[in-house]
C-alpha cells in the first residue's frame, strides 16, 4: 500500500498545479486538492477538491473543473508517467471549511472566557 499511497500524493500535487494555471486565474478564490484516491489498477481516482469562498464561487469553480476535466486529465497524463492515466473523478470535500468553522467556534468560547463569560 506504501506505492498507492505515493501515487496518490503524486497525482494529488500535479492536480494541484494544473488547477492553480487553469483553473485559479479565473476565480477570486483558494482551490485545494483535499485528497485522491486513486483504484488499485490505476484506472479511476477519486479527486476531493475543497474550495474556500461563497457557496456561488464553489460551484462555479466545481463547474469549470467539470467542463476542463479531460484537459486536466491530459495534462496530468503528460505530467505523471504511469501504466494507465485514471479516470479523473471529482467531488467538493468540506472538511477545510467545517474545521474553520470549529476553529472560529473556539476562539469565540476562549474570547468568552476571557471576558469572564460563558
Amino acid at each position: 500500500m506504501d506505492r498507492m499511497r505515493r501515487v496518490n500524493e503524486l497525482l494529488q500535487r500535479e492536480i494541484g498545479h494544473i488547477l492553480e494555471r487553469l483553473i485559479c486565474p479565473d476565480h477570486d478564490c483558494l482551490i485545494t486538492v483535499a485528497k485522491v484516491d486513486c483504484s488499485p489498477n490505476l484506472r479511476n481516482a477519486k479527486v476531493a477538491i475543497s474550495v474556500m469562498g461563497s457557496e456561488e464561487q464553489k460551484k462555479a469553480v466545481f463547474s469549470d473543473i467539470l467542463n476542463e476535466r479531460k484537459e486536466i486529465q491530459s495534462r496530468m497524463s503528460k505530467a505523471v508517467t504511469l501504466k494507465y492515466t485514471p479516470k479523473l473523478h471529482f467531488d467538493l470535500d468540506y472538511k477545510m471549511e467545517d474545521a474553520a468553522n470549529i476553529i472560529d467556534i473556539l476562539a469565540k468560547l476562549d474570547e468568552g472566557e476571557e471576558d469572564g463569560t460563558k
